[in-house]
C-alpha cells in the first residue's frame, strides 16, 4: 500500500453518512469523477469505497468571497492549503489486512487522517474476482482496464432487471449477459424478442450489425418463431400457433389495455368460462346477437358488455398465429429443449406489437411454468438428482406491461417474480420505465444492471429496497448515455459503475474460445469415461 500514491486523508464522516476526505495538494480534483473506486487504509481493515461526491472547500470563506487575482502564482500558493479538494465516500466492504480472503460488510469506519489511496488491480481481483467459472465480466470501472465480474450462479438465483432509458444499451446488456450464461451454462435461457434483436444478426446504434446467439453458439440456441411471421431471410427451428382454447381470461385481462376493455370483462369472461370451458372464447366468437341476448338473459349478465368482448377481443381471432386448434407438439418440443439445456428465442417477424407479444409470452410462461413447477415437486418426493429441474430464465422487453401494480398479482410473470426460485424459474425484465412496475415485484429483483435513467420517478423504482440509495442517486445520474451501467445486487459482493464490456470482434473470439474449450473438455471427460464405466 505504501507504493501508490497518496490523493487524500480521512477528515470526518460516519457509517450513515459516509466519509469525508480531503485531497492532497498534489491531488487534482478533476482527476476525480463520481464513480471511482477508491481504498482507505485502516489500522485493521482497508475499506473499498465509492466517491459518490466531489466538491470544493476552503478554509476560510474570505478567500471565495473575496478571490484572489487570476494569477497562476496565487492559484499555486492557495491551492492545497488555503482552497482544497475534497471528496464524499460511500464505504462498501471492509477486507482485513490478516491475510483474510473474506469480504466483510461495512461496520465500522477507518480512524481520522487514514490515507486514501486508487484502488488497483488487485483490489478489484480479491472484490469482484477473475473471470472463469461462473464469474462473467460485464465491464471494467470508468478509469481501469481491470475486469469486473458478476458471478452467474447467484444471477439465475432470482429474478433480475436491466434498466435504461431508450438508446443507452439495454439490449446490448442483455445480451452480454444472456452469453454469459449460456457460456457457463448456470441456466436455460427463454427469449421473448419482440424486435428481433436476439436470435439472429441485430443492428446496433450506427450503421453495423452484430451477431446473433444463434451465430455466437450454433445449435445450442434455437430460434422459434411464430405461425405466419416468419422472417423469411433466416431460417426458424419451429413455428409456434396457440389454439382458441389455449386463450384463457388471465390473457385477455392482460391485454385489458390493448383492447380498451372495460372493468366488467373480466367478470364476463369468467362466466362464459363457467358455460363453456376451454371452449369459451371460440364459443364468443361464434354467437350472434340473439344468442348474445339468451345467454345475457340466462347468466344475468349485460348483454352490452358481452358485445363489447366480442368486439374487442376478435383483434385476437385476426392474429395469424391464433388458429381454431393449435398443435401442441412444437410447444412441447420448446419446452423439452429447455429442460435438456438448451436456450431458446422466440422471434415475433412482423408480430411486433405489444398485444401479440403480450399474447404469447403469457400464454407460453404459463404453460413453462407448469411443466416446472410438476417437475419440482416430482424431484422433493424422488430427491432423485436426476428429477432436479434445470434453471429458467425468462427474459421479457416492456416489462411493466406485465408487472405493473394493476396486473402484477394475476399475471404468470408476477408469480414468478414472487416466487423467486422456488420452482427454479426467474425472470430477466428488460424496461425502459421501471417506475411502472409494481414496487413488490422490483424488490425481489435480486440484481440490478441500470443505463442511464432522467426521470425521477424511475429513479425512485430502481433504488426500491436498496439501503444507502441516496448516495448511489448522484452515481446514476452522472452515467454517460451510452455504454455505462449501475450493478447493484445479489450477483456483486457492492454496488459498482461500469463502462461496459464491448459486444465486438473481440467479444465474439473470446465466445469461440471459451465454447472451444468447453467441448474439449466435455469429449475428455466422455473418453474418460469409457474407459472407466462406473
Amino acid at each position: 500500500m505504501q507504493q501508490r500514491q497518496r490523493l487524500g486523508v480521512v477528515t470526518g464522516g460516519s457509517l450513515q453518512e459516509g466519509l469525508t476526505v480531503r485531497l492532497d495538494a498534489r491531488t487534482s480534483v478533476e482527476d476525480m469523477r463520481v464513480g471511482k473506486f477508491v481504498v482507505v487504509q485502516g489500522q485493521r481493515f482497508t475499506f473499498f469505497s465509492m466517491v459518490t461526491d466531489v466538491r470544493l472547500g476552503a478554509t476560510t470563506p474570505k478567500v471565495t468571497l473575496d478571490p484572489p487575482p487570476a494569477d497562476e502564482f496565487f492559484t499555486s500558493v492557495l491551492t492545497g492549503t488555503t482552497t482544497y479538494g475534497e471528496l464524499k465516500l460511500d464505504l462498501r466492504l471492509m477486507l482485513p489486512l490478516d491475510g483474510s480472503a473474506e469480504l466483510l460488510p461495512v461496520r465500522t469506519v477507518p480512524h481520522h487522517f487514514a490515507p486514501l489511496y486508487e484502488a488497483n488491480e488487485a483490489d478489484f481481483t480479491q472484490v469482484f474476482g477473475r473471470e472463469e467459472g461462473s464469474h462473467f465480466m460485464i465491464g471494467t470501472p470508468l478509469d481501469m482496464a481491470v475486469p469486473v465480474c458478476i458471478d452467474l450462479n447467484r444471477l439465475v438465483e432470482r429474478s433480475n432487471g436491466v434498466f435504461g432509458k431508450s438508446g443507452t444499451g439495454k439490449s446490448f446488456l442483455t445480451r452480454l449477459l444472456l452469453c454469459g450464461v449460456i457460456l457457463s451454462d448456470v441456466a436455460s435461457n427463454l427469449v421473448f424478442d419482440m424486435h428481433n434483436e436476439y436470435g439472429w444478426t441485430a443492428r446496433s446504434e450506427g450503421s453495423s450489425f452484430v451477431k446473433g446467439l444463434r451465430q455466437l453458439f450454433g445449435s445450442k440456441v434455437l430460434v422459434y418463431s411464430l405461425a405466419d411471421g416468419t422472417d423469411r431471410h433466416y431460417p426458424s427451428d419451429g413455428e409456434i400457433a396457440i389454439g382458441y382454447d389455449q386463450i384463457e381470461p388471465e390473457d385477455v385481462l392482460l391485454l385489458s389495455e390493448e383492447l380498451n376493455l372495460n372493468p366488467t370483462a373480466a367478470e364476463t369472461a369468467e362466466l362464459l368460462v363457467d358455460t363453456y370451458g376451454q371452449q369459451w372464447l371460440a364459443k364468443l366468437w361464434d354467437m350472434n346477437q340473439d344468442t348474445l341476448k339468451a345467454f345475457a338473459e340466462e347468466k344475468s349478465a349485460s348483454q352490452a358488455s358481452l358485445n363489447a368482448l366480442k368486439r374487442k377481443t376478435l383483434q385476437l381471432k385476426r392474429l395469424g398465429f391464433v388458429k381454431p386448434h393449435a398443435d401442441l407438439a412444437t410447444v412441447d418440443l420448446l419446452i423439452n429443449a429447455l429442460m435438456s439445456g438448451r436456450h431458446v428465442v422466440l422471434s415475433f417477424g412482423r408480430y411486433d406489437d405489444p398485444l401479440a407479444y403480450m399474447l404469447v409470452a403469457n400464454v407460453l410462461t404459463r404453460r413453462i411454468h407448469q411443466r416446472w413447477r410438476e417437475q419440482t415437486e416430482r424431484y422433493l418426493q424422488t430427491k432423485n438428482e436426476s428429477d432436479r429441474p434445470r434453471p429458467l430464465m425468462i427474459t421479457i422487453e416492456e416489462a411493466h406491461k406485465f408487472l405493473n401494480p394493476r396486473l402484477a398479482r394475476q399475471t404468470i410473470f408476477g408469480t414468478i417474480a414472487r416466487e423467486m426460485r422456488k420452482y427454479s424459474v426467474t425472470l430477466l425484465v428488460v424496461d425502459q420505465r421501471p417506475s411502472s412496475i409494481d414496487s413488490e415485484v422490483l424488490s425481489q429483483l435480486g440484481t440490478r444492471i441500470t443505463a442511464l435513467l432522467s426521470d425521477e420517478q424511475d429513479i425512485d423504482a430502481v433504488f426500491t429496497g436498496v439501503g444507502g440509495s441516496n448516495r448511489l442517486r448522484a452515481v446514476l445520474a452522472n452515467l454517460d448515455t451510452r455504454q455505462q451501467a449501475l450493478v447493484l445486487g445479489h450477483a456483486v459482493p457492492m454496488p459498482v459503475v461500469v463502462q461496459t464490456r464491448s459486444y465486438d470482434e473481440e467479444f465474439y473470439r473470446f465466445v469461440e474460445q471459451r465454447t472451444r474449450r468447453a467441448a474439449t473438455l466435455v469429449q475428455a471427460q466422455q473418453e474418460v469415461d469409457e474407459l472407466f464405466p462406473d
